[in-house]
């Protein structure tokens, strides 16, 4: 596995936060009922698929999400760079598979998986090298398989990229259609996108968006 500098800082940051990061998100979708359905459009995609291929929730935190997705019946486990994260998540969530890696070098067979999710973890990714890790997942889904990506969007078209002040470690804001664009260079096709736009109550006003694509 080769390792960043950025993936250790990553990793030894949400090591350090693990047990508040997983108390402050245990019941992250209860209001965020647009998050759920566009959670549950992807399980209906991933599922009509056919066959019982396993979904990876890639950058899985404590594994909240991972077991939502169990629980819409889907065949998740989750992976994550942080060993005190999938501590976190074992423990809270016996029945479930959770395993430390890097999603730029996963340990998952090509082809294997109907479908992928990354939920805002690749903001901590330098851009540069980012194309490895849309490869990767471009290289675990089966022909046809889904993968739903989560992130914050930069502020406009001429902004490719965004540096923001993320609590735990530096992150990344990306231009939903540049995005897209390396999806598509990759292999992954956009087959919908969610757009959410900032309420008065978040802390950062910044567009969140949830981008679903088709590996061709």
């Amino acid at each position: 596995m080769v390792e960043h500098d950025a993936l250790n800082a990553t990793r030894e940051a949400y090591d350090a936060v693990a047990p508040t990061y997983a108390q402050l998100f245990r019941d992250s979708l209860r209001d965020r009922p647009l998050d759920r359905a566009v959670l549950g459009a992807f399980a209906e995609v991933v599922s009509a698929g056919g066959g019982d291929r396993q979904v990876a929730d890639l950058g899985c935190g404590p594994g909240h999400i991972t077991a939502y997705l169990d629980e819409l019946g889907l065949a998740a486990f989750g992976v994550d760079a942080s060993p005190a994260m999938i501590k976190l998540a074992r423990q809270a969530h016996p029945g479930l598979r959770f395993d430390v890696g890097s999603m730029a070098a996963l340990d998952i067979a090509d082809g294997v998986l109907g479908g992928a999710l990354s939920r805002w973890s690749i903001i901590h990714t330098p851009p540069q090298e980012l194309p490895v890790i849309l490869a990767e997942f471009h290289r675990v889904l089966a022909p046809g398989g889904h993968l739903l990506v989560g992130f914050s969007a930069s502020d406009d078209s001429s902004h490719l990229t965004q540096v923001f002040d993320h609590t735990v470690a530096p992150a990344y804001r990306w231009s939903p259609d540049h995005l897209a664009a390396m999806l598509r260079k990759s292999g992954l096709a956009e087959v919908a996108r969610l757009v959410r736009e900032p309420q008065p109550t978040d802390r950062r006003q910044f567009q969140e968006v949830q981008l679903l694509a088709r590996k061709v």
